[in-house]
This record gives structure tokens, sequence and C-alpha cells, in this order.
């Protein structure tokens, strides 16, 4: 009864598989959005002004940062919580790939919500006026909260990474 059930448990696993390949679904609407934003910008080249340009560079590369963390979601979970991928001999395989464990992946998720995060700021501060007092200050808020979060996380798996390798060379040491 106990090996059914934990057979059972581990092909669980495979429930992960669509919500990977619905992460897929997700890039393909961040490169719609893409799309869209550069055809919008390029049809106004002609009158488009050093400030409207420049936003429009930084809503580019906030969707692309954007489809870049889902890629890393995708990839990571999937190696991590489904199955590993059999693609070390294609000449295109990201060298982080398989080696980014679910510590490392929270670490990659924060900086990457935390760099998202200070393109919107830095949107929002280059048309400041657009925007009330109240609302940048929450968006201040917001981004501290991502930014100590991150410290944070980082802190944690230091000290538990730190904590690990103290216990392995008192066991060597005995």
């Amino acid at each position: 009864m106990e090996k059914a059930i934990e057979r059972v448990l581990f092909a669980s696993r495979w429930l992960m598989a669509p919500m990977y390949l619905g992460l897929v679904g997700a890039l393909l609407i961040l490169l719609w959005s893409f799309l869209k934003e550069l055809v919008h910008y390029l049809m106004i080249l002609p009158q488009l002004e050093v400030d409207d340009a420049v936003m429009a560079v930084l809503s580019m590369i906030d969707l692309t940062l954007a489809a870049n963390l889902v890629v890393i979601v995708i990839f990571s979970g999937y190696e991590n919580f489904v199955s590993r991928m059999d693609l070390d001999d294609h000449e295109d395989r990201p060298d982080w790939q398989g080696e980014v464990d679910f510590s490392a992946l929270k670490l990659k998720l924060i900086a990457s919500i935390v760099a998202i995060s200070g393109i919107h700021l830095l949107k929002v501060f280059m048309d400041v006026d657009k925007y009330p007092a109240d609302k940048i200050k929450w968006m201040l808020i917001i981004h501290v909260v991502f930014v100590i979060s991150g410290v944070l996380l980082a802190a944690m798996d230091w000290i538990s990474n730190h904590a690990k390798s103290l216990k392995k060379a008192k066991a060597k040491a005995i």
C-alpha cells in the first residue's frame, strides 16, 4: 500500500506539466504585446520625441524581462519539479539550465521582479507629472519591499548554506 501511494504521489508531479505549457501561452501573450508595442512606435517614429523613445524602449525592456522571467520559471520549474530535459547535447541549451535549484530560482525570480518594478518606477519618474503623489509613494514602497524581500531571501539562503557546510565540516571532523 505504501509503495502504491508513493508511486501515485511521485507521478502527480506530471500534473504540473500543463501549467508549464500554459506559461508558454503566457510567453505568446508577452510576445504579442511586445510586437504591438514595437509596431506602434515604428508607426509614429517620425514624430517620436526623445522622452517618448526612452519610454518605448523601457516598455519593451519591461516586456522582455517579464518574458525572461517566464522562461526561467518554465525551465527551472519543469526540471526541478517534473522531469529533467534531455537536451544536454543541444548547442543552444542555456548554461544555467539544470543548475538552477529552487533556492536559486527564488533569487532569480525576486531579482527579475525588482528589475521590472525598477523599470516601472523609471517610467513613472520620466513622466512624473502624470501620476498623483500618493500613487508614486505606493510604487516606491512596493519597490522597496521587493528589494528588502530579495535581500532577506538571499540572506536566508546564505545562512542555510553556511549552516549546511558547517554541519558537513563537523561530520568530517568526527
